[in-house]
């Protein structure tokens, strides 16, 4: 079966969520990539090769941009979906994934196609048909690597439990299927800013247990789970447990952390420089952190100008891999996760 491993095109296809278009634009531009945005569709960006940039190829997919969720080369147009899937098989070959997005209230969303499938194997070519409008389909290319959505346009269109307490649920799981995050038995998240336990709920039905630091209430859904100690190591059996710390985040201790958190949360309403600041802090008290997820809550998305300093920041912590997304079910919101630390 023919592997394609190389493609070249004179545009580039860039999904966002709908209303971050300018904030993607701008990102580009502070880059420095020499870009030049060109048709623009409620939640995508198309961009031209600019002077000296030649033909964009495989290379240009590897830049990290936060408002991005999928860059693809475009390969080519179509007015029916059936005749785009035509146009990226023909490119890509017979065996590719096809994902495909349709307009759906304004907004772009998976078609089947990848939705709740399976990870993506490394290096996989993936094709893209987005419906920008009746009769006119847009089609990308791109190939599978880490730290990239296996989902159609980066979307899983994942949908929040009944009984989950807040949209934080939606976060975690959005995050867990992004960055393909995963926990073993052993694990032990700190969550700052945990009420009322969207976070909390997710992590407890996949087996993870939890110290919630946050003065608010939980809800009983989470409650249902609480111990009022944390139990000791290879205590209480394999059943996920969590510890309610009721006192601001600035107030926690190292004895509130106990000495076996393995990955630091946030979903605090602060700024992104005190987000970063607790998980720095939370570091310094309890080194066995590896991980960290951290919701940045933005008042305008201007502020994401200091992208290069959040993750020089992270990186400080010790954190080899670092990475800033807006995910599709962020509002004014963005990622920002840390892997593998070590220790300086």
């Amino acid at each position: 079966m023919r592997v394609v491993t190389e493609f070249t095109s004179p545009h580039l296809l860039a999904l966002t969520n709908s209303g971050s278009e300018r904030a993607l634009k701008g990102e580009v531009v502070a880059a420095g990539l020499g870009w030049r945005p060109g048709f623009q569709a409620k939640g995508m960006v198309a961009f031209k090769a600019g002077d000296g940039v030649g033909e964009f190829g495989r290379e240009a997919l590897r830049e990290r941009l936060a408002f991005a969720r999928r860059v693809s080369l475009f390969a080519g147009k179509a007015g029916t979906r059936e005749g785009a899937e035509e146009v990226v098989r023909g490119v890509g070959g017979a065996g590719m994934v096809v994902h495909h997005l349709g307009l759906e209230k304004g907004r772009l969303v998976g078609m089947g196609g990848g939705v709740g499938e399976g990870r993506l194997a490394d290096g996989a070519v993936v094709g893209t048909v987005i419906e920008v409008g009746p009769e006119d389909y847009w089609t990308g290319l791109h190939w599978h690597g880490r730290l990239l959505s296996p989902d159609p346009g980066g979307a899983s269109g994942v949908e929040m439990p009944e009984d989950a307490p807040s949209r934080a649920w939606l976060k975690l799981e959005e995050a867990v299927r992004f960055f393909d995050l995963r926990f073993r038995a052993e694990d032990v998240v700190v969550e700052l800013g945990c009420a009322p336990g969207g976070v909390i709920l997710a992590l407890l039905r996949r087996g993870v247990s939890v110290i919630g630091v946050d003065p608010a209430r939980l809800a009983p859904v989470v409650m249902a789970s609480a111990v009022a100690e944390m139990p000791g190591a290879g205590v209480g059996g394999t059943v996920p447990w969590v510890v309610h710390c009721r006192k601001p985040a600035a107030l926690v201790s190292k004895r509130d952390l106990g000495g076996r958190a393995t990955w630091f949360m946030s979903d605090m309403n602060q700024s992104p420089a005190v987000a970063i600041t607790e998980c720095r802090r939370c570091i310094g008290m309890c080194p066995s952190i590896r991980s960290a997820v951290i919701t940045l809550k933005l008042t305008d998305f201007a502020e994401a100008s200091a992208q290069g300093e959040w993750l020089a920041a992270m990186r400080a912590m010790g954190f080899r891999t670092v990475r800033l997304q807006q995910m599709a079910v962020h509002h004014r919101e963005l990622a920002l996760v840390g892997l593998e630390r070590s220790e300086k």
